[in-house]
């Protein structure tokens, strides 16, 4: 796939843009514009459009022309609601192989993003959840605006943190990761910041200012044209109750840690907690502890597609995406359905390596291979 006309190469000005059904590549000036066109769905990810940001990323790193690359999405909504959950339903009923194509491009795409020679400029307006933070919270240059509804929802439909999230999440400071993934909290624009998904904020009104200087000059100067600060973290403020009662190391310790507490949002924090899939809950744990001791995202990312790919055979995964998203009863029957019948067993199943199937980021890394 072809980004830009001859003509605009010899000239480096002018736009050139390839229209796709659900991306929409573009390039201006010497910006490269990548714009997520799945407005009614919130634009969220299919293996299509997985494999076109990918395969325009790699053509733009060796072009000249391209200074940086922005991503946004279509519509008002949000940058990306994730991955396309529906299908990865549907998939998991008949085999799960289609999911497991999916993701393996789609945690490729998130390293390449962490590591692009580029300023990679990402938009992260309205909501953006699950696979829309990987595609954004990896760049090396991520705005947020008030409007900014950002998190990791997955132990609601009984899966589990993935596309890095466990990196990001167990990077953030103290145990404010472990609270956001157990209890699936949105990050407005301070608390998205403050806990390492984000770094600048941009009031919405002046996007379309921002990305004109953008596509003009260097990213530093639109930066500092329309870069403000950002709102209070209100995580912030409560880092002494959650790092205090998530510490544990087992979910039920942190059950009793919050019931216990005299905070009030501590015990609403418990009875949220209770109401995901415990299986969901007590993998992602474990899964946050081991991803603050690895060394890079590619670690992470190895691991989560050992997690993911034992997911689509588990009860759980099927029955949340049926309960939240499908039939929208929203009362999924998990199975098993407390914590104290997750074993470690059970846990440790997730986690068993994938043989020839791994994915297997972490080795290329070491190897020296793209």
């Amino acid at each position: 796939m072809s980004a830009t006309s001859g003509d605009d190469r010899q000239r480096g000005e002018g736009t050139a843009s390839s229209h796709h059904a659900e991306v929409i590549i573009e390039r201006v000036g010497g910006l490269g514009r990548i714009t997520l066109n799945r407005p009614k769905a919130i634009n969220a990810l299919t293996h299509t459009m997985v494999r076109t940001v990918a395969s325009t990323l790699h053509e733009w790193a060796t072009d000249d022309w391209v200074h940086a690359v922005l991503i946004t999405g279509a519509g008002e909504r949000g940058l990306c609601a994730g991955g396309d959950i529906v299908s990865i339903y549907h998939d998991a009923r008949s085999g799960g192989q289609g999911s497991k194509d999916f993701w393996r491009d789609e945690y490729v795409l998130n390293a390449a993003i962490a590591r692009y020679s580029k300023p990679y400029v990402a938009i992260m307006d309205g909501i953006v959840m699950g696979g829309g933070v990987g595609i954004s919270a990896h760049g090396n240059v991520r705005i947020v605006t008030e409007r900014s509804k950002i998190g990791m929802p997955e132990v609601g439909i009984g899966f589990v943190p993935d596309i890095g999230g466990t990196y990001l999440l167990s990077h953030a400071p103290g145990e404010l990761g472990t609270h956001v993934a157990l209890t699936t909290s949105r990050l407005g624009a301070g608390d998205a910041i403050y806990c390492g998904f984000a770094d600048h904020f941009v009031p919405s009104g002046r996007l379309a200012e921002f990305e004109q200087v953008l596509a003009t000059g260097p990213v530093e100067d639109a930066l500092a044209l329309f870069a403000q600060p950002p709102p209070a973290s209100e995580l912030a403020e409560q880092r002494g109750w959650i790092d205090a009662t998530y510490a544990a190391d087992t979910v039920e310790e942190i059950i009793a840690n919050l019931r216990s507490s005299d905070v009030p949002e501590a015990r609403t924090a418990a009875e949220q907690i209770l109401t995901k899939s415990p299986t969901a809950v007590k993998v992602t744990l474990r899964a946050l502890r081991q991803a603050r001791e690895f060394d890079s995202l590619e670690d992470a990312l190895d691991q989560e597609y050992r997690v993911s790919s034992a997911c689509l055979d588990s009860h759980d995964l099927v029955e949340g995406i049926r309960a939240q998203v499908v039939e929208k009863d929203r009362d999924p029957g998990w199975s098993p359905s407390t914590l104290e019948a997750v074993t470690d067993e059970h846990v440790d199943r997730f986690f068993e390596p994938l043989g020839e199937s791994e994915l297997g980021l972490a080795a290329a890394l070491a190897s020296g291979e793209e």
